[in-house]
């Protein structure tokens, strides 16, 4: 099965790129109300997710009540420095369904790169849910028949 079928691809999807400041990704992220946004460099590779756990860890580190940064500290910050190594980790197009199924379990998408490493687009949970589905309701009509 080719996964490309589900693919939303780049130019619809809302990134942030590596270079930007801590503020403008939180202000994105809020924007589209989105709780993880894949990240890229400027030539379009994909280099991690960012998630709002992420922006809180660094507002709240560990040991502290209030918030210990100023705004202008935030806007020094690059998304760079915020990412956790590993987490939402990418596919290549040619992954197969099983591939996305076992990292859809912790992920509600799902990066996908091309051979070079080059973001491409996601595939969300939902599209592989529905996938799924479908196969089961044909494969479920199917067996009615020959019973």
């Amino acid at each position: 099965m080719n996964i490309a079928y589900y693919l939303l691809p780049k130019h619809c999807v809302t990134y942030l790129y590596d270079d930007q400041s801590f503020r403008q990704g939180l202000e994105k992220m809020r924007y589209h109300g989105y709780t993880a946004i894949p990240v890229i460099t400027r030539k379009g590779r994909y280099v991690g997710t960012i998630s709002e756990g992420d922006f809180l860890w660094q507002l709240f580190p560990e040991g502290t009540s209030s918030c210990p940064c100023s705004r202008k500290e935030l806007e020094k910050r690059c998304i760079r420095d915020l990412l956790r190594k590993d987490h939402y980790p990418p596919v290549r197009i040619t992954a197969t369904m099983e591939e996305l199924v076992t990292s859809a379990m912790n992920q509600n998408f799902i990066p996908v790169v091309d051979d070079l490493g080059s973001f491409i687009g996601i595939i969300t949970r939902r599209d592989i849910i529905r996938n799924l589905s479908e196969r089961t309701n044909t494969t479920s009509g199917a067996l009615r028949k020959i019973v």
